[in-house]
């Protein structure tokens, strides 16, 4: 199968994803830039407005580079030289301030921070996650997954630390609507799992960085196997995206006291929801599954003459 995923460039068709930012767009291409172009990208993700106020051969000097490389840089992300950079930044910043106020919400958390002010942080974090995933999300390619999924044998979802839970909950929902569907963290299960998939079995592999070996390995032995494969990860040109036929992404920033950890978890989720949905609709029986498993557990829960007491 061809692999499906994100375009390099900013824009995007009209079946597919709408315009990213170009803040959003250069921190998922960030891992995979050139040293001296990952300076610039840096430059960009961290102060924006700085650099749409800065000319190139102040920027240049700033991020101790060339020129010629920050030319380079704008074409990798899109854009056809410099002044259109700039010219972009000043607009996207200008509509920032409108969404904020004019506050710094955005900002990384510090160990100065007030309670309160982590509090408005983590929930602007999560907000925009949330928001900026939902906007770059390839229409196409998550179509395509639905597709794949709806039709598969079983389902093989593998992740290890934060995005394990997130597999987790994609598992727990597929098993409601009557799907099969197993979610590993182990490596070595994760491994002896996808040696014995199908090619009409899915493999899905959930990454934030896209470089988390256990989980690009077995997605790997499950693609050598035959089995459609699918990655979930923050940044587009990860080595994750090698193994997989279908990537989708988030959009997720990571922050010093990992509000981003957060972050990224419920912009995964947010993606797993609408490929849960996707397929519930191509569910033949999906309201009798649903209300069969909640008839199961509800038993388990607190009568209302109990909560009184």
């Amino acid at each position: 199968m061809r692999k499906v995923g994100p375009e390099t460039g900013l824009g995007a068709d009209a079946a597919g994803a709408s315009p990213l930012s170009t803040v959003v767009r250069v921190r998922s291409l960030l891992p995979s830039l050139p040293p001296a172009e990952a300076r610039v990208a840096q430059r960009v993700i961290d102060s924006p407005e700085a650099v749409a106020n800065s000319t190139i051969t102040e920027l240049a000097q700033a991020c101790g580079t060339s020129e010629t490389t920050v030319i380079r840089f704008c074409r990798a992300i899109g854009f056809s030289g410099y002044p259109e950079l700039r010219l972009t930044l000043a607009t996207e910043a200008g509509r920032a301030q409108g969404v904020t106020g004019g506050r710094t919400v955005g900002s990384d958390i510090s160990a100065d921070d007030t309670l309160e002010q982590v509090v408005e942080k983590i929930a602007f974090a999560d907000a925009r996650a949330v928001e900026e995933t939902a906007n770059q999300l390839d229409i196409q390619v998550l179509d395509q997954v639905v597709t794949a999924i709806a039709a598969a044998r079983r389902v093989d979802v593998y992740g290890v630390g934060a995005s394990a839970y997130v597999a987790s909950d994609f598992q727990q929902k597929m098993h409601r609507i009557g799907r099969t569907s197993y979610a590993w963290s182990d490596a070595h299960i994760m491994l002896t799992s996808a040696a014995v998939l199908q090619s009409s079995d899915v493999a899905v592999g959930i990454s934030h960085t896209g470089s988390t070996v256990e989980t690009i390995d077995a997605l790997s032995v499950a693609k050598r196997r035959g089995a459609t494969t699918v990655a979930l990860t923050n940044f587009p040109r990860s080595p994750i995206a090698d193994a997989a036929d279908l990537v989708l992404t988030t959009a997720a920033r990571e922050t010093t006291f990992r509000s981003g950890a957060t972050a990224s978890r419920l912009a995964q989720l947010t993606v797993i929801d609408c490929v849960f949905v996707g397929i519930a609709q191509r569910t033949t029986g999906i309201n009798e599954h649903l209300e069969a498993t909640l008839e199961a557990v509800r038993v388990r829960r607190v009568r209302p003459e109990r909560r009184r007491r």
